[in-house]
């Protein structure tokens, strides 16, 4: 059994519940909000919460020992500081992505990770998704690599009124922004597969506001040894361009990065100027057996019960590196 503090009441917290629900090995024993009436709130509406404490200071949480690990859930410039409270008090720490808002504020999360000795994992959907492993387990198959693509284009409800001079959280210069939010899914998976891109050029666009800039969509290119890789983001518009790995041998697709219901794969087939039969698609994997949040649960409390202090599937030198590649992306801007 893993009993978490839940820090947060937004929808964030309310969706991963549905997923966390569906391991038995979850507990829910305190939900931690800036109000006790937010907190009860939260509790009220999520039945997985019933008969949680209220908390609405993080390190009160933290301190109880009824709590064994810490979900947060937050807007970004809080993890880091929230997830070193947790660890310093002895708790494991399942963090929203992205891990920080910056690689130094990551590394400071990781050195407090190794120093208490407690498992730190960034929420990161997409790579614990069943249907990701599915295509992870065949790139061989394709090799070599030579190009990545994807896309998370997604409108956002927040996107018209930042026009008009007001900074939603989810803009909030510095802090937040399409990169933070949306683009992060483009780059976890590609840097879990293939490591550090060599080189970076990035194409961001922004709304100017009274608080600073604020990044609303953009293109990046990133080269790697043998190949290369396009990632597409957006808060401006939708897009539905699946996610795909293209070699010399065949294709790799996802329908979509943060979810991922569908995997196929494409053979190579003799070039035929587009008059031939096009190669049939098969199918690796389809649909998904539980709620898209149960996997990063299960991985978690997986970790837990095989004394394990990191993932080797949500690492944190996999996070760090896509914290420094978004650094880089936005002091361009």
């Amino acid at each position: 059994m893993v009993r978490f503090g839940i820090i947060g009441t937004g929808r964030i917290s309310d969706w991963v519940l549905k997923g966390a629900g569906q391991d038995p090995r979850i507990k829910i024993t305190a939900v931690c909000s800036r109000t006790a009436e937010a907190a009860e709130a939260f509790i009220q509406r999520n039945p997985m919460a019933a008969g949680a404490k209220v908390y609405t200071s993080v390190e009160d949480m933290a301190a109880d020992p009824e709590v064994d690990a810490i979900y947060i859930g937050t807007p970004n410039e809080t993890h880091c500081a929230y997830a070193i409270t947790g660890l310093k008090a002895g708790k494991h720490v399942l963090c929203e992505k992205p891990l920080a808002i910056n690689a130094a504020e990551g590394r400071m999360m990781a050195d407090a990770a190794r120093e208490s000795g407690c498992l730190l994992m960034e929420a990161m959907v997409s790579t614990l998704n069943p249907n990701f492993a599915a295509i992870a387990s065949r790139l061989d198959e394709i090799a070599p690599v030579r190009q990545y693509s994807s896309f998370f284009c997604q409108y956002s409800s927040k996107y018209e009124a930042l026009k008009r001079g007001e900074v939603a959280t989810a803009f909030m210069p510095g802090t937040a922004g399409a990169l933070r939010d949306v683009g992060v899914y483009t780059l976890y998976p590609l840097i879990a597969l293939f490591g550090r891109p060599s080189s970076i050029r990035s194409e961001i666009r922004t709304v100017q506001t009274d608080l600073g800039v604020s990044d609303v969509q953009g293109t990046a290119y990133l080269g790697f040894k043998g190949m290369d890789a396009t990632v597409t983001w957006s808060k401006t518009y939708d897009s539905f361009q699946p996610t795909e790995i293209a070699g010399e041998k065949g294709n790799l697709i996802l329908d979509e990065i943060h979810i991922a219901r569908k995997a196929e794969m494409v053979p190579h087939a003799t070039p035929t100027s587009g008059l031939g039969p096009k190669p049939g698609r098969t199918t690796l994997s389809e649909g998904l057996p539980f709620n898209e949040y149960y996997y990063e649960f299960k991985e978690f409390a997986d970790l837990i019960e095989q004394g394990k202090s990191e993932s080797q599937r949500n690492s944190l030198q996999t996070s760090l590196a896509v914290l420094e590649v978004i650094d880089e992306m936005l002091n361009e801007l």
